[in-house]
C-alpha cells in the first residue's frame, strides 16, 4: 500500500490537482472554477520529503485562479507495464 509520496513517486504514480469550489456561496450562485494542473512528482518529492503522506497533499494546496483552499487531488497509477525503473 502506498501512503507517501516517495513510494509513489517510485511507483510511477502521477497527481493532478482540481479545484473544487462549487458554484455557491452562501445564497449565491458563483461561477465554478475549472482550474486543473498535473502536479510534478519530482518537485514534490524534494520540497516536501519522501515521507510526506499523500493523504496531506491537498491541505497543502491553493488554487491560484480563484484562491479556495479546497482542492482535490487525483492519484493516477500507472498500467501494469508502466512502472518505473530505478526511481529516485
Amino acid at each position: 500500500m502506498v501512503e507517501t509520496i516517495g513510494e509513489a513517486f517510485s511507483a510511477g504514480w502521477q497527481l493532478k490537482a482540481r479545484c473544487a469550489y462549487g458554484n455557491r456561496e452562501g445564497l449565491k450562485s458563483i461561477r465554478r472554477c475549472t482550474w486543473t494542473y498535473d502536479l510534478d512528482m519530482l518537485t514534490l518529492v524534494t520540497t516536501r520529503g519522501r515521507d510526506f503522506p499523500l493523504s496531506m497533499v491537498s491541505s497543502r494546496l491553493r488554487c491560484p485562479r480563484c484562491g479556495s483552499r479546497i482542492v482535490t487531488v487525483l492519484f493516477i497509477t500507472p498500467k501494469e507495464g508502466d512502472r518505473r525503473r530505478g526511481a529516485a
